[in-house]
């Protein structure tokens, strides 16, 4: 189920056409999807520029068309022993600021078109980097080829790309096979409505749920 998928469903389900998103989760992604209603969709943008934490897992050896694994492999290259030592030097490599070149297999605009609408033209088009930030990384599992591992960034950054980076640094290329988003903000996945649930309480639950703008003012310390 796409970001626009669950919006649609909660438009259905409270009866409100006015419901948007803050920050699409990409196909392969779960996690924390934060909704605006109503009045709330002014504040969208604001919501959006915060920060944002995630859990991930990639694999290293293999390079695909859209960086993470519902891409075509475009590469795929030896995976040598990795000791932990070498592998943080590569994480480390890409903390703090640095500059991501957006991926074509994004909903990034080019010309007023999402770059991936081009891309399944066929399309490459030049794309200018962004200034990103890395706050903290933690890798948590290293089972060659797979490594686990959870990190806070700034706003209108791709893990993908990030896991793309980090397998080059290492030699040997890498794709994200999992993803989950944790947080945005101050907002948490464990204080959210999962989809399955939306599908089957009533309207009147979903509207107890909605958070009205000084209650989310004063989540975010404003």
């Amino acid at each position: 189920m796409t970001s626009h998928d669950v919006v649609a469903l909660v438009r259905r389900k409270i009866e409100i056409k006015k419901v948007g998103h803050c920050g699409t989760l990409d196909p392969i992604a779960t996690g924390l999807l934060l909704l605006t209603i109503g009045r709330g969709t002014k504040v969208q943008d604001l919501l959006m520029s915060e920060d944002k934490e995630y859990a991930g897992t990639l694999t290293l050896g293999i390079t695909t068309s859209t960086q993470d694994r519902q891409g075509e492999i475009v590469n795929q290259r030896e995976v040598l022993p990795l000791d932990e030592s070498a592998i943080r030097a590569a994480f480390e490599k890409f903390r703090g600021d640095f500059y991501q070149l957006p991926p074509m297999v994004s909903a990034k605009k080019y010309g007023g078109v999402p770059l991936y609408k081009l891309a399944r033209q066929g399309q490459v088009v030049e794309r200018e980097p962004r200034l990103v930030h890395v706050y903290r990384y933690a890798i948590n599992r290293i089972a060659l080829p797979e490594i686990d591992f959870s990190i806070l960034c700034s706003k209108g950054f791709y893990v993908r790309t990030y896991v793309h980076d980090i397998g080059e640094e290492l030699g040997c290329g890498a794709h994200l096979k999992s993803l989950r988003r944790l947080k945005s903000g101050r907002f948490d996945v464990d204080q959210a409505i999962s989809v399955s649930r939306i599908k089957t309480v009533s309207r009147e639950h979903i509207l107890s749920r909605i958070l009205s703008l000084p209650e989310v003012s004063r989540m975010r310390g404003a």
